[in-house]
């Protein structure tokens, strides 16, 4: 895979070298995948900036704002990388292969920057543009313009804010797995309402994410 292209990012790159750079990690070998990261990372911001930009032109500054940034960050990319299957072609050393690196959320989500990174550098903006469209369809389709760029947390807050009622208690309730490869579970509670909901993710704050949605439906319907 390493050596031809990604089919699932819709890119044949001319100069496979660029890919194989970008599915290297650091553990690997000098020539890794940072600087190709740094790249991605500002291309993956410029596109989605436009396209959400095009899309939704009633939205302000700050709504837009938000929305990118709930779209770009680190949970986000590592769940799209695991979509494309980028952890069976990233390149690791025998320790961080051991660890379980190839699942890493960090290493998989600097990867799939890297990879837009190297898409640009291969073929200029607009090959990434279509890239990065293509990785982030589902995810644009599914944005609700009338609730824009507002995560589960922040959408429960102005509710309850809105009721006059204090804000969320959150805690863990347990956390499994190995280093590399853990699942929180964390609880939310709205002690007012009678409300507890729980909820699970790779890190402990898309764990509160998920329960935050949960308690926020309750408290909506209740």
């Amino acid at each position: 895979m390493a050596s031809g292209g990604l089919p699932a990012l819709g890119h044949s790159f001319r100069r496979p070298e660029l890919l194989r750079q970008a599915l290297t990690h650091r553990s690997f070998g000098a020539d890794q995948n940072e600087r190709l990261e740094f790249i991605g990372d500002s291309i993956l911001n410029c596109v989605i900036a436009v396209t959400l930009y095009q899309r939704f032109p009633q939205m302000t500054e700050g709504e837009l704002s938000r929305l990118r940034a709930n779209l770009v960050n680190k949970e986000t990319l590592h769940r799209l990388a695991l979509a494309n299957d980028l952890g069976a072609a990233i390149r690791l050393g025998e320790g961080e292969t051991r660890s379980g690196g190839a699942s890493r959320p960090s290493i998989l989500a600097d990867a799939l920057e890297a990879v837009f990174g190297a898409i640009f550098l291969d073929a200029g903006f607009e090959a990434a543009r279509v890239a990065i469209q293509g990785v982030f369809e589902l995810e644009l389709a599914q944005i609700d313009p009338t609730d824009p760029g507002k995560d589960p947390k922040t959408r429960l807050q102005e509710l309850l804010q809105a009721r006059r009622l204090p804000v969320p208690e959150y805690s863990i309730v347990t956390v499994t797995g190995e280093a590399h490869s853990q699942t929180f579970e964390v609880v939310c509670r709205i002690p007012a309402l009678g409300i507890a909901a729980t909820g699970a993710g790779a890190s402990r704050r898309a764990a509160e994410q998920a329960a935050a949605a949960g308690a926020y439906d309750q408290a909506r319907d209740g």
